[in-house]
């Protein structure tokens, strides 16, 4: 029996199941990681540079196999999954380009004599935990900056996605990483908290639910281990000027669908000023409705189904919920097996359940506001804190507004702009590090301090 298998959400095929690893098979994974990690961090930068870089080259070679798979685990569009492939291909080379600015030492400026420098040493094994919604690019962001400063991985991917777990590690096999650098494990729940707590492994990341992030930080904080948390998102789409509202419309509508609505950055909230609020709203209701959910394997699709059936009846769940206690459904609803109508919300006010819950699909919620003061309050008003978006025309407000929201990231006039250089990361409920650009790096080193008179 494995908790492991590839369910096309498309079809509700059993594609393959996959066998969870023996206690044995996971002691053997801790110990070959902990060996890797003394002969990895041994090796110099430019080596290290030069396998990270050919694991980059061979999610390119892939792509078209790696998309495949991604679409077959999790439903996402083939062209959306052949891009997120190559958008991991483009985070790993980013760590390969810049390891000398991540691994060199750092100068400080002493108010004595002799020199001072902070040096930066890596812990050693770490575990990483992933979700289904990003296969690839989540790995690429988690293992490409901590190889880059010579940790050695052990991934737990999620359990509906093995057969992409498997086809990642062949890529860091074949990319001739020393063995046990980077090691795929189909744990359960309960071995990968072993994991945690074994003393030869030094961290642990995960990218998931508010309910898994408390989980692994319970078990990381008993067992004395630094943890990094990507969870959820809420985020806020603010309306405060355009000076080209069909665009504007366009911007919510990708920000919504994008990963079938299931990215936790994506925009959730569309909070508009009341000037704006009629004509946005009857144009993105319209944008969204005039999106048909149909077969990722098509070229053109758009928006496939969410990830499984399950998910899509729990988020009718939620829809049905909002309607009950008193929301209007503007347009979409409803679902056939998997596949969701893009749906809009209006009318939520704060004592409804779906006001303080994110919406993992493509389903969004519109709120009329009075001004800027009332649409950074209503943005502010979340236990998540993840990203956030901003249109106006006015820059002075832009600055004002981005300084005054309480989230991790601020896009201003644009969206879907995450890039391998942009720090990722979110506040309060959202999670407690951050992910790609340099600080990623930072995360799992020790910052050794060495003073000489």
């Amino acid at each position: 029996m494995s908790d492991y298998a590839v369910v096309n959400p498309a079809t509700g095929e059993t594609v393959a199941t996959y066998e969870t690893f023996t206690d044995a098979q996971i002691e053997d994974a801790v110990a070959r990681a902990a060996s890797a990690a003394r002969t990895w961090a041994a090796t110099s930068p430019a080596d290290r540079a030069a396998v990270i870089r050919r694991i980059a080259e061979l999610h390119r070679e892939r792509k078209d196999e790696l998309g495949a798979i991604i679409v077959r685990e999790m439903g996402k569009p083939i062209a959306a999954a052949v891009g997120e492939v190559e958008f991991a291909a483009d985070i790993v080379e980013f760590y390969a380009d810049n390891i000398d600015k991540i691994t060199s030492d750092q100068p400080l400026d002493i108010l004595g004599d002799g020199t001072a420098v902070v040096r930066r040493s890596p812990l050693g094994a770490l575990l990483g935990i992933m979700p289904w919604n990003f296969p690839a690019y989540q790995v690429a962001r988690f293992a490409a900056p901590n190889l880059a400063v010579g940790n050695t991985i052990i991934l737990k991917h999620a359990p509906q996605c093995p057969e992409s777990a498997a086809a990642i590690e062949a890529i860091y096999r074949d990319a001739g990483l020393p063995d046990g650098a980077y090691i795929n494990v189909y744990a359960t729940n309960e071995q990968a908290a072993t994991i945690i707590a074994d003393p030869r492994v030094q961290g642990v990341s995960v990218t998931g639910s508010e309910r898994a992030g408390a989980a692994v930080a319970e078990v990381a904080g008993r067992n004395l281990k630094k943890v990094a948390l990507e969870l959820g998102g809420s985020d806020p789409f603010i309306v405060l000027s355009t000076d080209d509202l069909d665009a504007t419309v366009q911007a919510g509508v990708d920000a919504r669908l994008d990963n079938n609505g299931q990215a936790c950055n994506g925009a959730k909230r569309f909070i508009v000023v009341d000037g704006l609020y009629d004509a946005f709203v009857e144009k993105f209701t319209a944008a969204m409705a005039a999106v048909k959910p149909s077969d990722p394997t098509l070229e053109d699709t758009v928006l496939g189904p969410v990830s499984s059936e399950t998910a899509a009846a729990n988020l009718q769940k939620q829809i049905d919920q909002a309607v009950e206690q008193g929301a209007t459904v503007l347009t979409g609803g409803s679902r056939e097996g998997a596949f969701f109508e893009p749906t809009v919300l209006a009318d939520v006010t704060p004592e409804m359940n779906v006001y303080r819950e994110e919406l993992f699909g493509p389903a969004a919620v519109v709120y009329r506001v009075a001004d800027e003061d009332a649409a950074v309050e209503l943005a502010n008003d979340t236990s998540f804190g993840l990203g956030s978006y901003v249109f106006t025309t006015d820059a002075e407000q832009a600055q004002r507004v981005a300084d005054r929201i309480e989230a991790g990231m601020v896009y201003v006039n644009l969206v879907l702009a995450d890039s391998p250089e942009l720090p990722f990361g979110g506040i309060k409920r959202s999670g407690t590090a951050r992910e790609l650009g340099y600080l990623a790096a930072d995360e799992f080193v020790n910052k050794k301090l060495i003073r000489v008179a």
